[in-house]
């Protein structure tokens, strides 16, 4: 069961009586501790953290019914976040999901993200600041897509990469390749679509009737193309997602530079998160895009 002081700070905030639940742990997570609440017949998912972690359940909170708004995908429902004097918690439906798995999952997936993408803002950004993974994520609206991604996504992650020690080959590229990649977007103009903006295969799922889900978002306005390129980084979608994806709306000439240049975000923030053993990784990138964009 939850200690006494959680559960009466749960039932504050999402009116849910917690206090005879019984609490799983559920494994996977690197950030947050993680259960399955049950009470009854009722079933939750709750997620925990330092009491000074509650901003990461606020932007979490807020990217969750965002993209419920969208309804599109199934999406976990928000019940409720608060904090205690040392816990601080998001309390969310349990969902019963499962992987991708085979040609009509990735299909469906697919055709959902379509979906979402055609979600078009006003502005590239978002209206409040969240993060990525647990790395702060700027998202201060803007008009000029390059200015932003340059702006709000690596130049944070390369500022924090020197100040943790990863200087040499990457300091040294990565200045000039900020000078260059604005050359990436000059006759290409995204519209600014509603991203997940986290959305790698364990942040993507079915569920029990077969319906998409999406979780664990890091929701801003930007390039469609930044969703499909972290969907490539580290595998797990089906081939036919890609197929179904292009078949729908095909992506413009000159997405693989621009996925090398989304993922680099992502590597970087990796490399700061989890060190050294990105390192290489991200050297390569830098040297790649500033090579390419040299020409």
């Amino acid at each position: 069961m939850p200690s006494a002081a959680l559960a009466q700070a749960i039932e504050h905030v999402s009116g849910i009586d917690v206090s005879r639940a019984t609490l799983q742990r559920v494994s996977g997570g690197s950030i947050n501790r993680a259960y399955h609440l049950r009470l009854g017949a009722q079933s939750y998912f709750l997620k925990c953290n330092r009491a000074d972690a509650l901003s990461l359940f606020e932007a979490e909170a807020d990217g969750l019914v965002a993209l419920a708004a969208s309804d599109v995908f199934r999406v976990p429902r928000v019940l409720g976040h608060g904090m205690t004097d040392d816990v601080a918690f998001l309390l969310l439906e349990h969902l019963q999901l499962r992987p991708l798995a085979g040609d009509d999952d990735g299909q469906r997936f697919a055709e959902a993200l379509v979906q979402l993408h055609h979600d078009i803002g006003a502005h590239y950004g978002w209206p409040r600041d969240n993060f990525i993974g647990s790395t702060p994520q700027s998202n201060t609206e803007g008009d000029g897509w390059a200015r932003f991604f340059i702006l709000h996504r690596l130049t944070p992650q390369l500022e924090l990469a020197r100040a943790k020690g990863y200087a040499g080959a990457l300091g040294r590229d990565a200045d000039a390749l900020l000078e260059r990649v604005p050359g990436l977007f000059v006759d290409y103009r995204p519209q600014p679509s509603l991203l997940h903006g986290d959305l790698w295969n364990g942040n993507a799922a079915m569920d029990d009737t077969g319906r998409p889900a999406i979780f664990d978002p890091a929701v801003y306005r930007g390039d469609r193309d930044t969703d499909l390129a972290m969907s490539e980084l580290f595998g797990g979608f089906p081939h036919s997602f890609y197929v179904a994806y292009r078949r729908a709306w095909p992506m413009a000439e000159g997405y693989e530079q621009r996925k090398t240049l989304y993922n680099l975000y992502h590597v970087l923030n990796h490399l700061n998160q989890f060190g050294r053993g990105y390192l290489g990784q991200a050297e390569r990138m830098v040297r790649a895009l500033f090579l390419e964009l040299r020409r």
